[in-house]
């Protein structure tokens, strides 16, 4: 993982954002930074007369009992998985996707649960954590119900140079947790692709074996390098012919970890803007993690 911010994560009080916390401090001891714990609430007024606060007085009011009851329990989770983890909480007035986006320009994770309360209850698997995933500038974990995912780390590759990112950090991931790594490249011919329906009859003439070799070229390009620089993550390459979303949920039922890219190529093009991202964020029975292309 690049930098050397925080692990940030969003809580609420819920069963999900506490099993969010335990994992975001097990991530920030992995990679050796502080962890952040952050609840957002409400949106200040447009408008806010000269010397007034900026939230209502009855919200100002319950700040403090917020700090001791959702933070303080959220602090203890995460001091009690990830002793001598440096721990700091913020309490921010505004919207929680704002707030978080801005908080992932100096994190180096952010961390959601998969369902909230309150006003993180918008964290839900859904359109918020998709906006999360495609703008946030760090990578984003969406955490399942289960604190302690077992299993590989298991990489989706299509091979494209904004992938490089996901790819990196799905080693990096398998490395600092003593995992191995499984990379998983779907492919299907063009008339697979132009037919929505199987029993639609196919009309090109293609060279299937030539174009297995052109996907498995593909997959041992996108991983070039990266067994040398982690010799002691075993790697397990997969060539799956099948459609994207069933083959990544599918798999992901063996997994205690899916990372995508937010661009890619062929089946994967548009990932966190189209059906496939969606599909992968509300169905994976593992945790998801989002790896954004870097800036060029």
């Amino acid at each position: 993982m690049d930098g050397a911010g925080p692990v940030v994560v969003g809580v609420d009080g819920s069963p999900s954002s506490l099993a969010a916390v335990e994992a975001a401090a097990r991530e920030a001891r992995a990679h050796g930074v502080g962890l952040r714990v952050v609840h957002a609430f409400g949106r200040p007024p447009a408008h806010i007369p000269v010397g007034g606060r900026p939230w209502e007085p009855s919200s100002a009011a319950g700040v403090p009992q917020l700090i001791d009851g959702t933070l303080g329990e959220a602090e203890q989770r995460a001091r009690a998985t990830a002793p001598g983890v440096p721990v700091e909480h913020e309490v921010v007035v505004g919207d929680p996707v704002e707030v978080l986006e801005i908080e992932s320009r100096t994190a180096s994770l952010l961390v959601l649960g998969s369902r909230g309360q309150g006003r993180f209850g918008a964290l839900r698997v859904g359109s918020t954590t998709g906006h999360l995933a495609a703008h946030a500038s760090c990578p984003v974990l969406v955490m399942r119900d289960d604190p302690h995912p077992s299993g590989p780390v298991l990489l989706a590759v299509d091979g494209s140079p904004a992938a490089r990112g996901a790819v990196e950090f799905a080693f990096s991931q398998a490395s600092r947790h003593g995992r191995a790594l499984v990379a998983l490249h779907v492919w299907s011919t063009r008339t697979e692709r132009a037919y929505a329906s199987p029993a639609d009859p196919p009309f090109v003439t293609y060279d299937e074996g030539r174009l297995r070799d052109e996907e498995e070229r593909v997959l041992a390009e996108a991983l070039g390098g990266l067994g040398d620089r982690y010799p002691d993550v075993p790697v397990e390459r997969r060539l799956v012919r099948g459609r994207v979303r069933h083959t990544l949920i599918e798999a992901g039922a063996d997994a205690g970890l899916l990372v995508v890219g937010a661009r890619g190529r062929g089946g994967f093009a548009g990932l966190l803007l189209g059906s496939v991202s969606q599909a992968v964020l509300h169905h994976a029975p593992c945790p998801v993690a989002v790896v954004r292309a870097r800036p060029t």
